[in-house]
């Protein structure tokens, strides 16, 4: 028994040294850091105005005095994976994850539009830079980042290019909605179709009025119409192998001829969800998130 004990535990120290060789795993995404008893860590529920009415969002504050470097997470459609295990890393690396939930979606006020999503970004960046609610949370509102998956990386990188005071965007497995608006004129039903099987907790819309909204902004909300507007921002363009592959790569290509750029990019053979590739996936955004300068 002593001896199987032994030839187990020396294969997966094996197994672990073959992985760590293959890519490092910060000491965030697999340990605890030491307590801090003074300014312990803790969870503070934000409400945010936009639009009229008010959106719900967490915020995973880091320990130790800060003000800390801030990361704003956006959910995908209709954001049914969270990626709290990722903002969780990210709060071990020393960094604030904001979370929230956009109008019209899991028990947001309002209705949902993604053009709402959009503004709702901005609402959530308002929030977390107004100097009452910095304090707060102790946020550092020169070091404030974005990720996004799927839709939300689509979002991320709109809002990316909007604000020149947010020092980076990473998007995972992002979606391409302008592209989807351009299927929705060429194929609406199918889009429509599509729409209807992703909009549960989503409130004020149905199929046909999402496949509208797209297909009216399409050639405004596509990445290649975005990829100029991204010169010199921070971008890091994670992808796996699922149907948003085909919106990552005309991106990634897009930004190798656009002056200035400063996109990153890696592939990781998982599904849309990155279901078997979590620890991957926080080891990358927390590698990603040292890099950043240390303010906008």
């Amino acid at each position: 028994m002593r001896l199987s004990f032994v030839v187990a535990a020396l294969a997966a120290s094996l197994i672990w040294t073959a992985a760590s060789k293959a890519q490092s795993i910060p000491a965030a995404v697999i340990a605890d850091p030491p307590r801090d008893a003074a300014y312990p860590a803790r969870m503070e529920v934000i409400h945010v105005p936009t639009g009229g009415v008010i959106i719900n969002g967490v915020v995973y504050v880091a320990s130790g005095p800060g003000p800390h470097p801030t990361v704003v997470f956006f959910h995908g459609l209709p954001g049914t994976e969270k990626n709290l295990d990722l903002a969780q890393a990210v709060r071990r690396a020393g960094w604030n994850a904001v979370t929230v939930n956009y109008r019209g979606s899991w028990g947001s006020g309002g209705s949902f539009a993604f053009a709402h999503t959009l503004e709702d970004a901005k609402a959530v960046l308002a929030f977390v830079r107004d100097p009452a609610n910095a304090k707060t949370l102790g946020v550092d509102t020169g070091r404030i980042a974005l990720v996004g998956h799927s839709m939300g990386g689509w979002v991320a990188a709109q809002t990316l290019a909007d604000d020149p005071g947010v020092l980076g965007a990473a998007i995972i497995s992002a979606g391409d909605f302008g592209a989807v608006g351009l299927q929705a004129r060429a194929n609406r039903a199918a889009v429509v179709t599509r729409m209807n099987e992703v909009r549960e907790t989503l409130v004020g819309v149905t199929g046909d009025t999402m496949a509208d909204e797209l297909a009216a902004h399409a050639d405004a909300w596509s990445f290649l119409t975005l990829a100029p507007r991204l010169a010199g921002r921070r971008l890091l363009v994670l992808y796996s192998e699922d149907f948003a592959k085909k919106y990552s790569l005309p991106l990634i290509s897009a930004m190798e001829s656009v002056p200035g750029s400063k996109t990153r990019s890696a592939y990781t053979p998982t599904d849309h969800s990155w279901s078997d590739a979590r620890i991957s996936l926080q080891a990358q955004i927390v590698d990603w998130l040292a890099t950043l300068p240390a303010e906008s």
